[in-house]
């Protein structure tokens, strides 16, 4: 249950103008597409994670004391210049202002003794292995998308002048061949100063501020069978869905308040696995998929195929509403405390989001982002795909927990990472929102339901001379 309830933070984060703890699959579910996607026709969730809520809220971190004041995150704000209205007579023609604006100078501004502006996990830091086979991984996986009809058609619409699905493609081949190339985090960065240009994001306040979360792929015990220990199922997407009136059957419609009515109405025989917990089918939906232990000892992989025709309401948000917790400092594991504490009241609080989510079984295949391309734990990200470029290669740097080596205990360090864009969520809206993917398992969703924080995202492409 305590990965459960990661996923429920996340969610409730943007829709309360709150800052808010990632969860997968909250992220994920998404208007019109989803990274792997819910929505697409639904609302989506992309881990299938969809990146997907129950969101804690959690206020962001402020600046980190290892972070000098001439280092710190907001020195990665937009240049003014960069703020003022831009003058290029394609730019004057759009109704909104672009999401993304061209920096004249790298944003690798590396104090002596601080090291936050260098992707040194490629060699290894933080108590954690190299990764730089993962992040090549993760490149080839943005290069298959590419390549298809998909992109194509994507990239003719995209909004920012000088994001072409060509140029994002040359981009990517080049960095490959410099991370393969160089020898240091130093090095690589001095490359990539030299051969590429960086749109930052504008944000959310318009000055390049980005609010991060985090989702990740949980892993429970299932059975392909109703038991009496296995009561709770998910469930395949009914074939006519399609044809089904608007609004569609709520939540609490489709399987009643304590979850286990389905069977006597529209769902009945679409069961795809039962689950032990009232609130694990309910966190799966908001991650958008997951990993199964089944009794057998084998395992399987599930991933979103599909929901209804609503919006996904923070059970955290309606927890603090009724007083029951309060919202300020609400965590996700103060969130699980209380029900685990009051468990009879899931059956109050989960009716309460009438959004619904399918799945479908994957055997064992990893969790998809919304570019149809499996995600790379701390490689993926997920962002608002109506204005940011499917399967670019971006750079992030804010705050993210770790797990220390010596005490055990989780610390925050602001990092930088070179990261794909390679999924969305439907609680992932706007310029200044990214949901950060950690991974399978319990570490992943420990980290990732604790991480909230403010700071810079950019776009590398290729300088137009290269």
């Amino acid at each position: 249950m305590s990965r459960s309830l990661e996923k429920m933070i996340k969610k409730t984060f943007v829709a309360m103008g709150q800052s808010a703890v990632s969860l997968r699959a909250i992220s994920r579910r998404l208007d019109s597409k989803s990274f792997g996607h819910p929505a697409r026709t639904r609302i989506a969730i992309s881990l299938p994670i969809a990146p997907i809520i129950l969101l804690l809220f959690m206020q962001p971190l402020g600046h980190l004391a290892l972070s000098p004041p001439q280092c710190r995150v907001t020195k990665w704000q937009l240049p003014v210049s960069s703020q003022a209205p831009l003058q290029d007579k394609i730019v004057q023609q759009q109704t909104a202002p672009p999401p993304l604006v061209p920096i004249a100078k790298s944003p690798f501004p590396c104090c002596e003794g601080d090291t936050s502006c260098l992707d040194s996990q490629l060699w290894g830091e933080n108590s954690q292995s190299p990764d730089k086979k993962a992040l090549l991984t993760a490149v080839d996986r943005s290069l298959q998308y590419l390549s298809s009809s998909d992109a194509a058609g994507v990239y003719q619409q995209y909004p920012v002048v000088g994001m072409t699905r060509d140029r994002v493609i040359k981009s990517l081949q080049r960095f490959r061949e410099l991370v393969l190339k160089s020898k240091s985090a130093v090095e690589l960065n001095a490359a990539i100063a030299k051969e590429f240009v960086f749109y930052q994001s504008v944000g959310g306040d318009k000055k390049g501020s980005v609010l991060f979360t985090a989702y990740y792929e949980p892993v429970y015990a299932a059975s392909r069978v109703p038991t009496p220990e296995f009561r709770y199922p998910v469930y395949r997407i009914p074939p006519d869905i399609s044809s089904w009136q608007k609004p569609h059957p709520t939540r609490l419609e489709l399987e009643g308040a304590d979850g286990l009515q389905a069977s006597i109405g529209r769902l009945r025989g679409l069961e795809l696995f039962w689950f032990r917990d009232r609130l694990e089918p309910y966190l799966v939906q908001i991650q958008g998929s997951a990993k199964l232990r089944l009794p057998d000892g084998t395992q399987t992989t599930i991933g979103y195929a599909g929901n209804t025709a609503y919006n996904y309401k923070s059970i955290g948000r309606e927890l603090a509403n009724d007083g029951k917790l309060p919202l300020e400092g609400l965590t996700m594991p103060k969130i699980l405390n209380y029900f685990q504490k009051y468990p009879q009241e899931l059956n109050v609080y989960i009716p309460r989001d009438p959004s619904f989510v399918f799945f479908q079984e994957n055997h064992g295949a990893p969790a998809q982002g919304s570019i149809k391309e499996p995600l790379t734990a701390e490689r993926s990200i997920a962002t608002d795909k109506s204005l940011m470029p499917p399967g670019a290669l971006a750079l992030i740097r804010a705050p993210f927990p770790f797990v220390n080596s010596v005490t055990k205990q989780m610390e925050h360090r602001i990092v930088s990472r070179y990261v794909l864009d390679q999924d969305t969520g439907g609680a992932i809206k706007g310029a200044g929102r990214v949901d950060y993917f950690l991974g399978s398992g319990k570490i992943a969703g420990d980290r990732a339901g604790v991480t909230v924080s403010h700071g810079q995202l950019y776009y590398l492409l290729l300088k137009s001379h290269q």
